[in-house]
């Protein structure tokens, strides 16, 4: 008996140990407790799949919720349009500091906008050229729809200038009379 005993105990403790192993070579498999490798994910929020065309579905469906409006020229509409993009695209890209997350950059995002965190800070990546041209773009429909008039075209302009100038590289990191530097 003690002998068995004996011998139930290391089958026991071997046991345990096959149970242990199959266990984390099952979870080694599996993807539990996965998180993103990303220190920052505003870096490539830009960069994810069908970002960019939710983007533009987005800019077409504040179009056509404008147009539905029955008081609203084709003009005003598009200068409308315009116009409200780019108030949205300054404030979350130039206004807005921090994440909406806890990063463990131990704060260094805590005074940068979002522009100046996505891609790492680098300049020219695809993501900011996308978002450098499609004010341009949109500014162009806009000029044209409101045939030039004058009125349209310097709020259009404006507004155009305002979203354009944070984006240089030259404006990366710079406080205007130290305006948003906290």
């Amino acid at each position: 008996m003690g002998e068995d005993s004996c011998f139930l105990e290391t089958t026991g403790v071997e046991a345990n140990a096959a149970l242990r192993v199959g266990r984390a070579s099952e979870a080694s498999r599996m993807n539990v407790g996965v998180a993103h490798s990303e220190v920052n994910p505003n870096t490539r929020v830009m960069n994810s799949r069908g970002i960019w065309l939710a983007y533009i579905i987005l800019v077409g469906l504040l179009h056509v919720v404008l147009l539905s409006i029955p008081f609203f020229s084709i003009p005003v509409v598009w200068t409308l349009t315009n116009v409200i993009h780019n108030l949205a695209m300054y404030v979350f890209l130039h206004t807005v500091k921090g994440t909406p997350f806890e990063t463990p950059d131990q704060g260094k995002a805590r005074l940068l906008t979002h522009w100046e965190q996505m891609d790492y800070g680098l300049q020219f990546t695809s993501s900011r050229k996308f978002l450098n041209i499609s004010p341009i773009v949109l500014y162009l429909l806009a000029s044209f729809y409101t045939k030039y008039d004058a009125a349209h075209f310097l709020i259009n302009t404006a507004s155009l200038l305002s979203v354009l100038l944070p984006k240089l590289p030259q404006f990366h990191g710079v406080r205007l009379f130290g305006i948003n530097k906290y």
